[in-house]
């Protein structure tokens, strides 16, 4: 588990990132005053624009594999959610005053086992889990607090996961699918620069 201090620090530090980045072209290097973020662990940094008062998707990119530190991942899921999702243009230096910035610190994959692809509903809970489904050459991930941004159910969830994999979004009941879950620790911007709080599942 983080310690609030250390997901304020993810959050400043994906903050910078982008700013920086954006700005200047320049990636930051930053001094780490916290161990348990040198350990390697998968994160996702999601860019939301405030517009009238409401918050709107600018950006999504994350590892979910433990390759590097958390730190380091960090850094370069902010930059390439600012610049790099293909769904958005990239992030401009005018738009920097009107962005949250939201970090997910996950749990590694853990595959789900069933004895029947039906059992899957029952072996995920919305707004505990994340999910990714492998299906053939596809694969597609969802983050836990998606699905309770748009108040989907567990088979809702997984058809959605299916489609973010470019699949049917009933591919999870063929026993070609293969399925991980995965929690996450997130943190998020009340406000640009604003306080930073920990969002409870």
């Amino acid at each position: 588990m983080l310690t609030d201090e250390e997901g304020e620090f993810l959050v400043r530090v994906a903050r910078l990132a982008i700013e920086e980045y954006v700005s200047n072209g320049r990636r930051i290097r930053p001094d780490c005053p916290y161990e348990s973020l040198k350990e390697k662990r998968g994160v996702f940094v999601t860019i939301h624009r405030l517009l009238d008062g409401r918050k709107e998707l600018r950006g999504c990119i994350g590892f979910p594999e433990p390759f590097k530190s958390l730190i380091e991942h960090t850094v370069e899921a902010a930059i390439a959610a600012a610049t790099e999702d293909p769904r958005f243009y990239p992030l401009g230096k005018e738009e920097l005053d009107s962005i949250l910035i939201e970090v997910s610190a996950l749990t590694p994959l853990e595959r789900i086992e069933v004895e029947s692809p039906r059992d899957y509903p029952s072996k995920i809970k919305v707004g505990r889990d994340g999910l990714v489904v492998k299906w053939r050459f596809l694969s597609g991930l969802l983050l836990p607090q998606v699905p309770k941004e748009f108040g989907w159910d567990e088979v809702e969830f997984l058809s959605q996961t299916c489609m973010k994999a470019g699949a049917p979004p009933d591919c999870w009941l063929t026993e070609d699918a293969v399925l991980y879950r995965f929690q996450a620790e997130i943190f998020e911007e009340e406000a640009p620069r604003g306080r930073v709080r920990r969002v409870e599942p």
